[in-house]
């Protein structure tokens, strides 16, 4: 198994997953305001809810070897407990923001909305995601690195 807790594998590798999901998703706009690519709105989009999948995935399994392995308790520990908490609470804005994409997804493939002169959903959605990719790049520097 992948050591949860250990900074430069799985929180690491969920770090570049939320990152490339946030350049996925700024593709998709670019292609939509500039030029209004459909292929690459739609693609970007796929590909940012395929890495927000991803990551959820991965935090599962992250909070599967510590509590069922590493032996963590919710409560237990100060630190156990605000992990749980950022994190958790920090997933689950993950969880809500792949939602939010995914109903974009849905909206530009089925609908065919969004043009680069009429896009508030999208451009709302995509804000919301690279706000959830920043919190996340602070969450892994104060809560596995420092």
């Amino acid at each position: 198994y992948i050591h949860a807790v250990d900074p430069f594998h799985l929180p690491l590798i969920n770090t570049l997953i939320l990152l490339l999901s946030g350049c996925a998703v700024t593709w998709a706009h670019h292609g939509l305001v500039h030029g209004n690519d459909r292929k690459a709105l739609i693609n970007g989009l796929a590909i940012g809810i395929a890495l927000g999948i991803l990551f959820t995935a991965f935090q599962a399994y992250e909070y599967g070897v510590l509590l069922l392995h590493d032996d963590w308790k919710f409560g237990e520990d100060i630190f156990f407990s605000n992990f749980f908490m950022a994190t958790g609470f920090h997933g689950f804005h993950v969880a809500m923001g792949t939602v939010m994409l995914l109903i974009q997804w849905l909206r530009s493939t089925s609908k065919g909305h969004f043009t680069a002169d009429d896009q508030f959903g999208f451009e709302a959605s995509s804000w919301y995601w690279h706000f959830v990719d920043v919190v996340w790049v602070f969450l892994f520097l104060f809560v596995y690195i420092l």
